[in-house]
């Protein structure tokens, strides 16, 4: 089970995964590629050096590739556990090999997402993606990420999905009723009765009303249903 999986939430579901492209390990390993180089000019240099050297630069081309290696292994590993991920609630990303550090930003709080990417990233399908939010903490920018248009998309219609739950435009899903139990034979008059709505503060009702006018002047919901919810969150004050 991937990482982040264990540290979902109840019910929040993972829509969307992504990493950043192979380019960041490229970038990263640099170190690792200036190393080899230098293997290759001391064993061009050994040939016209006195013999009594020549141990000497063979064990030093060996540490040289044996580290670039080992430099380039690092950073495969890096890349492998740096994950971005698009959840029903949040977006979550997790770094690091053996010290885990997760970020994540609650999608109720993402205000905008800037999509930046240069001709070569459009060649080779990565951008940067920049995250607009009314905290000062969380995910604020996802370097060379693959597919970057379409994290964003994803990330766009699980925070409008999550408007639409949190208006009440869209009831979330009760509890599945169990087959062959007493209750599926029961007579109507004894289902009971309906809960009663939950009151709420008046700070909710101000941002659940200001979402619900957001969600009305796109279109998502009609007037009717706007005014309806609306004289129903009063009610809960």
């Amino acid at each position: 089970m991937p990482y982040l999986d264990k540290r979902l939430a109840t019910g929040e579901q993972p829509l969307r995964r992504e990493h950043q492209h192979w380019f960041v390990v490229a970038a990263n390993a640099r170190y690792a590629f200036i190393a080899w180089i230098v293997a290759i000019a001391v064993w061009l240099l050994s040939g016209v050096l006195p013999d009594g050297v020549r141990p000497l630069l063979g064990w030093i081309m060996v540490a040289l590739v044996i580290g670039g290696l080992l430099y380039l292994g690092w950073q495969v590993l890096r890349w492998q556990n740096e994950e971005f991920v698009v959840t029903s609630r949040r977006v979550l990303q997790t770094q690091g090999v053996v010290n885990k550090q997760v970020i994540d930003s609650s999608l109720e709080k993402i205000n905008d997402a800037i999509l930046t990417e240069s001709i070569f990233g459009r060649m080779f399908g990565f951008g940067d993606l920049e995250i607009l939010t009314a905290s000062e903490s969380g995910i604020s920018r996802l370097r060379m990420l693959r597919d970057a248009d379409g994290f964003k998309r994803a990330m766009l219609d699980a925070k409008h999905e999550l408007e639409l739950e949190l208006s009440g435009a869209r009831p979330m899903p009760g509890p599945a009723i169990r087959a062959g139990g007493p209750a599926q034979s029961a007579a109507p008059a004894a289902a009971p009765a309906a809960a009663t709505a939950p009151s709420m503060s008046a700070d909710e009702v101000t941002r659940t009303l200001a979402s619900l006018a957001d969600l009305r002047d796109r279109g998502a919901i009609s007037a009717e249903e706007y005014e309806a919810k609306k004289a129903d969150l009063l009610h809960r004050i």
